[in-house]
């Protein structure tokens, strides 16, 4: 999906229209370096949050099948990175705390932290990566009780414009239970 050649011929363009000289021995490969790190970092671009569900959608049968606040799954302190879409600026130290109420089935722990990381390889904003985890993690799991935090630094924000290093956006996504009883939003702390 992704074409590297062409990404290596536009960051190529780049380097000229900044006044440097591409042939220059740092900046030989720098144009494959970029787009090799494009492949990686935007991964999942084209990939829906459905096919995200569907792929990282291993759940295990919950043998307690009950639907108690006293049954809530918390990860905390998930890191994860994405680019703005407005500047394709780094959003960096980001951490995410994702939270659900199991309904008869868990999903693997590993796959939390799957989930947040594919949805941060596309070019995105902060808002919707809370949603775009928080509808994945509804789908893979079948719970309507979900719960997203995320806070990260903006590069668009600390590094250009109004250039505040200490600032740090967060953002809350709450579903189901999580958004009307309040006595479980401490789970979230």
């Amino acid at each position: 999906m992704i074409d590297k050649k062409a990404i290596e011929e536009h960051i190529r363009g780049i380097l000229v229209a900044l006044g440097e000289d591409p042939e220059r021995e740092g900046l030989k490969e720098t144009p494959k370096r970029v787009a090799d790190m494009y492949e990686e970092v935007f991964a999942s671009i084209g990939e829906s949050n459905d096919d995200i569900a569907v792929r990282l959608a291993k759940t295990f049968e919950d043998e307690e099948q009950t639907e108690d606040k006293d049954r809530v799954v918390v990860m905390k302190d998930i890191d994860m990175f994405s680019f703005c879409e407005h500047h394709m600026a780094l959003m960096y130290d980001m951490k995410a705390t994702v939270a659900y109420i199991p309904k008869g089935r868990v999903i693997g722990l590993s796959k939390i932290a799957r989930i947040c990381d594919a949805v941060g390889k596309r070019l995105q904003l902060q808002e919707r990566i809370g949603r775009d985890i928080a509808d994945i993690m509804a789908k893979a799991t079948g719970s309507d009780d979900v719960a997203v935090i995320l806070t990260a630094s903006h590069a668009c924000v600390t590094t250009r414009g109004i250039k505040n290093r200490s600032t740090r956006t967060k953002t809350v996504e709450l579903r189901g239970r999580f958004k009307t009883d309040a006595t479980l939003q401490v789970y979230l702390q």
